[in-house]
């Protein structure tokens, strides 16, 4: 029985049959797509369980593609690591605060990706027992949902992971490096703005709720529901 379906979204043809190879190697089903708006129908016909997301695609960009695929209902929960010559810390800021979860520039080792595909579906498997209801806010962590005044929001994985640990804990505060630790965040792409980028988009998502994640300046964040 293969590991699962891994979409690569890629208009560099070696790059895409250098992956396939090496996921097929590891038991994974690998399908691709050319460009960006022919990921996104794929992404949503055959609902794979993680796409890899190159970002300077014909007509649409990668960071168009991962803010499409996060919207769509059929491909919202579905991890992106994004594959990029783009090395810049704004460019994987933007990527994280769209969805992704996770960022690796070109050029890559194929043992590498491969790992932190392992990572990111391990992580996106996991589901702890258990709800948490705090002011405006219900986590339903067996169920993977968060509702904000009975109403569902679509969160990434890694920030799922991120409400749930604060949430858990009210009052406590969280240094960046302690809520990286908890996402399971690989160290390897750690950087300042990492965490940051993540809670930004957070906020965003809960809406009226957002304050309840606050920040305390020079150490990190916590969650306080007033």
């Amino acid at each position: 029985m293969g590991k699962g379906k891994i979409l690569i979204v890629e208009d560099d043809r070696d790059i895409v049959e250098m992956v396939e190879y090496n996921l097929k190697q590891e038991g994974y089903a690998a399908i691709h797509a050319y460009d960006g708006e022919k990921g996104i129908k794929l992404a949503d016909k055959e609902k794979p369980d993680l796409i890899i997301l190159d970002l300077m695609l014909p007509a649409i960009d990668g960071f168009e593609v991962c803010k499409a695929l996060k919207q769509q209902q059929s491909t919202a929960r579905v991890p992106i690591i994004i594959l990029s010559a783009k090395s810049r810390e704004t460019d994987k800021v933007v990527g994280l605060e769209l969805g992704a979860d996770d960022y690796v520039t070109k050029p890559f080792s194929p043992r590498e990706l491969i790992a932190r595909i392992k990572a990111v579906l391990r992580r996106h498997k996991e589901q702890p027992a258990g709800e948490i209801k705090t002011g405006q806010i219900v986590i339903d962590s067996a169920g993977h949902k968060v509702l904000v005044k009975g109403r569902e929001v679509e969160l990434t994985a890694t920030e799922f992971r991120l409400l749930e640990c604060l949430a858990r804990r009210p009052g406590v505060v969280f240094s960046r490096n302690q809520l990286l630790d908890a996402a399971g965040v690989d160290g390897s792409m750690v950087y300042d703005r990492t965490v940051d980028a993540h809670i930004k988009s957070l906020r965003r998502k809960l809406g009226s709720a957002k304050d309840c994640i606050e920040t305390v300046r020079g150490v990190g964040y916590k969650f306080r529901c007033k």
